[in-house]
């Protein structure tokens, strides 16, 4: 009897580059996003002519690819020209201006912050980028507590793109409208990918990180069909490293459908491991989401201060975002109506979804 011949030695592994399924992984080619790539770089395209660039808007769905494209693009550019400086900005870690033009002032070498205010900072800032041209990409731009730095870009900044990449369609809806009417932003949508499109980028992952032939052909179309039905792909790279954990564990020499399916049924696991990073509050705003979903998120904070909440209502928005970027909870904005603008929170219920078999 052959027992251990299908089983894994100690010193043997079936991933080859387990770095690859994070989503920060950047491939050399970024499979189905090639149309919004060109149309990213034709905004920055006029820069390395000595002209002014265009300003672009891009919204879609979290998990679609739209930071990696634009990153992509980003990265080529720094390979093809050191005339025009690239400069990336989280707006999730750095909300507010100051904290933004420090940032640009450490990409650009400049260490000498400490102490100094924004002004300085900037005018810092505008003497290095007027020696040249700048792309200027603002990711979860909808995260941002103020938007001064962005007048101050458009104002003094001579030859720019500014790249605003959100969720949120709405945000430019809201946005100041001096800053909007200075930028006459031009507007981009990743839409998710499609069945066949999700199996292509799932598949250039499994070549990235695994070993050739140990994913069972059965056990990885069940991970593309459930990373297709929650349209985000940072849960199917999430569900991959946990088939091969798992097949791993048991020893297995290849990745099977039971594998597949019982990494499905751990996403609750992941979920609650991460919600042990929420504070108490954040818990208690989860919880009451949970029995209440689908409602306005006034009608939420109403009921949050029933319960004896703390919270201003400024600050309960800002635990929505952070529940919302945790993919704990979906929030649809929503314009016009007898209500005008507003939002909608609904729990989201990821598990439910991806253990229907």
């Amino acid at each position: 009897m052959a027992l251990f011949k299908d089983m894994l030695s100690s010193d043997e592994s079936l991933f080859k580059n387990e770095l690859a399924l994070d989503y920060s992984f950047l491939p050399k080619i970024l499979p189905h996003r090639e149309k919004q790539q060109r149309y990213i770089a034709t905004c920055i395209k006029p820069l390395m002519n000595e002209k002014n660039g265009k300003n672009l808007f891009i919204y879609g769905a979290p998990g679609i690819g739209k930071t990696a494209a634009m990153r992509f693009v980003l990265n080529e550019l720094e390979e093809e020209t050191e005339d025009v400086i690239p400069i990336y900005i989280n707006c999730w870690q750095k909300n507010t201006t100051f904290k933004i033009v420090v940032d640009i002032c450490e990409q650009l070498g400049y260490k000498l912050t400490h102490n100094k205010r924004t002004e300085e900072l900037f005018q810092v800032v505008k003497n290095i980028l007027n020696k040249k041209a700048a792309v200027f990409a603002f990711d979860e731009v909808d995260k941002l507590e103020e938007i001064d730095f962005l007048y101050s870009i458009l104002e003094d900044i001579y030859k720019k793109s500014i790249l605003m990449v959100t969720n949120d369609k709405v945000w430019l809806d809201d946005l100041d409208d001096r800053v909007k009417s200075r930028s006459l932003p031009e507007i981009l949508e990743f839409k998710p990918y499609n069945l066949e499109e999700t199996r292509d980028v799932l598949k250039q992952r499994v070549q990235y990180s695994f070993v050739l032939g140990v994913w069972n052909d059965d056990a990885f179309e069940l991970i593309v069909k459930k990373t297709f039905e929650v349209e985000d792909i940072r849960i199917g790279l999430h569900l991959m490293r946990e088939s091969g954990n798992i097949a791993e564990e048991k020893s297995s020499r290849k990745i099977t459908l039971e594998h597949a399916k019982e990494a499905i049924t751990k996403i609750d696991q992941f979920t609650i491991k991460k919600s042990s990073d929420l504070t108490e509050d954040e818990q208690k705003i989860l919880d009451m989401i949970k029995k209440n979903s689908d409602k306005k998120i006034g009608d939420l904070y109403n009921i949050y201060k029933e319960q004896d909440g703390s919270l201003v209502y400024k600050s309960f928005q800002r635990k929505i975002e952070k529940l919302q970027k945790n993919k704990f909870i979906n929030v649809k904005k929503t314009s016009g109506g007898p209500d005008g603008n507003t939002s909608i929170v609904k729990y989201a219920n990821i598990t439910k979804k991806l253990t229907e078999f």
